[in-house]
């Protein structure tokens, strides 16, 4: 049963960073369902041009552009090149990010500055691209991060994402009172397990999965749909004064676990070691 009206995100005009894949291809079909005008980028043109071409399928407005979030010029000509294309963004979802397990007294600087450039410094070069312009053009506006829950406890193993994720974190709650006086939202979702072909698939196999479900209380992963809908009331004029909040949907597992990857400290950590070089992905 459909919870919103179809016009719910009508006037709205969405960036989603990483939205060719997974999480984001989700909450760009669900917003452009809903009425908002959608733009996805992200490294690979092929899957943001199928994103794109869905939503015109539907009858919806689209546009689609490759871009590297960790570079500000390459966030600012995308920005551009979709506003040429659809008109003045007024929405944001930072969600492009990155993610492996590993021991942090192995972890390499290069392997750090990756996953930190992308989460963290992405998110903070498309925010500022795009507070700057509604500011200027005296717009309100929403942006909304994909946070973790770990964003506020830390989590063993993931050192890089923990760390990137509780900046942006920081980020979101200093925005939100800096720039509330422009009638600009800022809100940050930490989702708990939700399937994807991406960094899920990476994450969460075989052992790894099932220790996963026994971390939360209904012993089942979330279903996109689930975080689509949240996603799109935060994003929606229906949330008007709900701004700086980090809102957790992962089935009490937090609650239920604590730190996210804190399992894997009980066993020997050679055997840790081994189910974490097992995930790595090949390089192509």
């Amino acid at each position: 049963m459909e919870p919103f009206r179809p016009d719910l995100l009508a006037g709205k005009t969405t960036l989603i960073t990483g939205g060719g894949t997974g999480l984001g291809r989700s909450m760009a079909l669900r917003l452009a369902g809903l009425g908002a005008r959608v733009a996805v980028v992200g490294r690979r043109p092929e899957p943001l041009q199928e994103v794109a071409d869905r939503v015109r399928a539907a009858g919806g407005r689209a546009a689609a552009t490759p871009c590297d979030v960790r570079d500000p010029e390459a966030v600012e000509a995308a920005l551009s090149r979709v506003e040429d294309e659809l008109g003045p963004l007024n929405q944001l979802v930072n969600n492009a990010a990155g993610n492996f397990l590993c021991a942090s007294e192995d972890l390499s600087p290069n392997a750090f500055d990756s996953v930190v450039r992308i989460v963290l410094y992405g998110s903070v070069y498309c925010t500022l691209a795009l507070g700057r312009r509604l500011i200027q053009r005296k717009q309100k506006g929403e942006i909304l991060s994909i946070a973790t829950t770990y964003a506020e406890t830390g989590s063993a193993f993931v050192l890089p994402s923990a760390t990137a994720k509780a900046g942006v974190l920081a980020m979101t709650r200093s925005l939100a009172v800096e720039w509330a006086a422009y009638g600009i939202r800022l809100n940050a979702v930490a989702p708990g397990p939700f399937p994807t072909e991406g960094a899920f698939s990476r994450l969460m196999t075989g052992e790894l999965e099932e220790q996963a479900r026994r971390r939360i209380p209904s012993r089942r992963f979330g279903e996109h749909e689930e975080l689509t809908n949240l996603v799109a009331f935060l994003m929606s004029d229906a949330s008007p004064y709900l701004t700086g909040d980090l809102v957790t949907i992962d089935g009490a597992e937090a609650l239920f676990s604590g730190q996210e990857f804190a399992g894997l400290a009980h066993l020997d950590r050679t055997h840790a070691k081994g189910l974490m070089a097992a995930l790595k992905p090949k390089k192509r």
